[in-house]
């Protein structure tokens, strides 16, 4: 089954790893057919005055799916955050931040594997700030029911789907006893729906010191947005830091699939970079792509994706960041070169 899918290099090390990912999935037998369209400074650059441009967001309404590379904020002038923009335009709602301990990635902890289920789209990230009086400043923390519920609601079929066996919620309840009293009830709410899958709940900082202490015992954490995104992070160094780890952010029609890390624009250029997480990310899309339409051969792809940066990385195939001595490009032809 044919798809066609946006491509957005991005900006800085983006237009390198998305290269690299581009060679990887289309060396895979994935039946993917690319279109790019620009977002973050380069869009600027290129005489846009948004850093996402209409016919980026059209593309990804018209085709459903984009793999996006990191994008670049321009600093003055007004720009918001890409990401951001990207959330609120197409209402994607979950994001979804897996991480694994990767054989050859030397960590702390072994057998990680635990999911991050972040609501993406409220929260104090609505952006609403005030200046009440000088020096005095607020922001305002917004939770929906609706958002609450959609999201709980996501995290259990994510879990149920993929065979997890336990929801954890992280929370502030007993200070917010609104807003995140709201999440927690909307989930409890949904939990018993799915009487298969374990569910709990850790406040916040007990639930961090847990997690740093043994994170074996976690399998999906599901939280509000700026939780979700400190927690992405935290859980991304348990298993190599944000080079090792994929993201998602997906909405009722539409799914954008991205490397979690930043722009990098020191080493923009030299063909350093690491572009593993942008290629999990792939992995993730053609995974998608075969739950959406039952492409058995979008699925095979990804495995065999899998299985050759698995390898690589067990081997020593890897990016200077990793121990290794390969270079952007060489990593992606080790990966083509172990799917041959």
């Amino acid at each position: 089954m044919a798809h066609t899918c946006v491509l957005i290099p991005g900006d800085g090390i983006g237009p390198e790893v998305a290269r690299a990912a581009r060679k990887v999935v289309d060396a895979s037998g994935a039946d993917v057919t690319w279109v790019e369209h620009l977002a973050g400074a380069s869009a600027v650059e290129q005489g846009h005055d948004s850093v996402l441009p209409k016919a980026t967001v059209d593309a990804i309404r018209e085709h459903g799916v984009a793999l996006k590379g990191p994008c670049t904020t321009p600093i003055g002038g007004g720009y918001t955050s890409v990401n951001v923009a990207l959330r609120k335009k197409l209402d994607l709602y979950g994001a979804v931040r897996p991480v694994r301990n990767l054989d050859g990635v030397k960590t702390r902890f072994d057998d990680v594997d635990i999911v991050v289920v972040r609501e993406n789209t409220e929260g104090l990230y609505s952006g609403i700030e005030n200046e009440i009086t000088d020096g005095v400043v607020t922001s305002l923390k917004v939770a929906t029911e609706r958002a609450c519920s959609r999201i709980s609601e996501f995290a259990f079929q994510y879990a149920r789907e993929r065979d997890r066996r336990k929801i954890t919620v992280f929370h502030k309840a007993n200070i917010m006893k609104l807003s995140d009293g709201m999440f927690i009830n909307s989930a409890r709410a949904i939990s018993e729906s799915y009487p298969d899958i374990e569910y709990d709940e850790r406040i916040i900082d007990a639930g961090c010191m847990r997690l740093v202490q043994d994170p074996e015992d976690f399998d999906i954490i599901l939280c509000e947005n700026l939780y979700g995104d400190v927690l992405s992070d935290l859980c991304a160094g348990l298993v190599g830091g944000l080079g090792c780890t994929p993201g998602a952010n997906h909405g009722i029609e539409q799914s954008v699939f991205e490397a979690v890390h930043g722009s990098a624009p020191d080493i923009a250029g030299k063909g350093i970079a690491n572009p593993l997480a942008l290629i999990m990310s792939s992995v993730m899309m053609l995974n998608h792509l075969h739950r959406l339409h039952q492409d058995e051969n979008a699925r095979d792809a990804a495995v065999r994706i899998r299985e050759a940066y698995d390898a690589c990385l067990k081997d020593g195939e890897t990016t200077g960041d990793l121990g290794g001595s390969l270079s952007t490009d060489g990593f992606a032809d080790a990966l083509v070169k172990r799917m041959g």
